[in-house]
């Protein structure tokens, strides 16, 4: 999807407030990837490059549903620019590399939309480097882990987005396991309306994830947590430096939710990320969570106009197996 011709033209002047030296906006190229916020590449007239971020409805994919402006709900989708500059400044606090900041408009002043302009980093993401070189790969994923042990070594005593906790609010349920619990058996419902094999184990499914709830304990300190840390949501800078994008989700949670996406991004290449110490039963009920999110979701982006629909339709379709499968376990 191009941009619209007075996007465009916002874009332009963005771009020169953020770039400056007398620049021109040469070109406007759309980034594959993003769902929820327009992604473009800005190329000047003398190759100068930077990366716009544009929170606007023509830019969401997601068809709308209740209570998706709740802030107060740590799922709630991560729109606007004030979660990513809360989340930015969090991790850059912590040493974790984020692309920097180079303008951003929430005034209208160029756009009437949010809009910010990051640097560009063109190198590739940890998932094309690991699927390149996976030898290649180990000094970006030992960094890596040093960036998730800085993560996991802030602690908060509430739980939420960071913008929320940060800001002195309060999130909405008890505990981070029954926040997920509620998230899950909506999944749970949602997926049964889309495809008949749910139907038939939802009874199955439901009563696996109220057991693997009641097994865990309280706790009562959260850890800095991306939430969709996939290794397509890292990319890696000329320095070989791990960086994080996609963070307006950024939240203050349990660490076992970030592991347990760790693990079903990477598989077998997640072993230098893991860490001991992990609650056994968080991880239990964090992954059949995940697997029926990680099918309801696709199936509801399906309901609009995703362009990569069939790469959506695989991602359903192998996580509804994968539940199915932890029926079982």
């Amino acid at each position: 999807m191009a941009p619209r011709a007075v996007a465009r033209e916002q874009l332009a002047s963005a771009a020169r407030a953020a770039l400056g030296g007398g620049r021109r906006l040469e070109a406007v190229e759309r980034v594959a990837g993003g769902s929820k916020k327009g992604v473009y590449r800005l190329v000047m007239d003398d190759a100068t490059t930077a990366i716009a971020y544009l929170w606007d409805d023509a830019e969401n994919y997601w068809p709308a549903a209740e209570g998706d402006d709740d802030l107060t709900d740590p799922f709630s989708p991560g729109l606007g620019l004030d979660l990513f500059q809360a989340a930015h400044a969090r991790l850059d606090a912590l040493g974790v590399r984020v692309p920097a900041i180079r303008l951003v408009d929430r005034d209208g002043a160029h756009c009437p939309a949010d809009l910010a302009i990051v640097e560009d980093l063109q190198g590739e993401s940890l998932e094309e480097l690991l699927a390149r070189d996976r030898r290649a790969a180990a000094p970006v994923m030992a960094r890596l882990a040093e960036s998730l042990e800085a993560m996991r070594g802030h602690r908060a005593p509430a739980y939420g987005k960071v913008a929320v906790v940060d800001g002195g609010g309060t999130s909405r349920g008890r505990s981070c396991e029954e926040v997920v619990l509620d998230r899950a058996l909506r999944d749970l419902a949602e997926a049964a309306s889309r495809d008949p094999r749910i139907v038939g184990a939802r009874d199955q499914l439901e009563e696996r994830l109220l057991g693997l709830a009641a097994a865990v304990l309280p706790r009562a300190e959260y850890a800095v947590v991306h939430g969709e840390l996939g290794p397509d949501h890292v990319l890696v800078d000329a320095d070989g430096k791990p960086v994080a994008i996609d963070i307006e989700g950024l939240m203050y949670f349990d660490v076992e939710w970030e592991h347990v996406f760790l693990q079903i991004r990477l598989h077998d290449a997640y072993r230098p990320l893991g860490v001991a110490g992990l609650d056994e039963d968080r991880l239990a009920l964090y992954m059949l969570a995940q697997r029926l999110s990680l099918t309801a979701g696709p199936l509801r982006l399906l309901d609009g106009d995703f362009p990569d629909r069939a790469f959506m339709a695989g991602i359903a379709e192998y996580n509804l197996k994968q539940a199915l499968k932890l029926v079982h376990a």
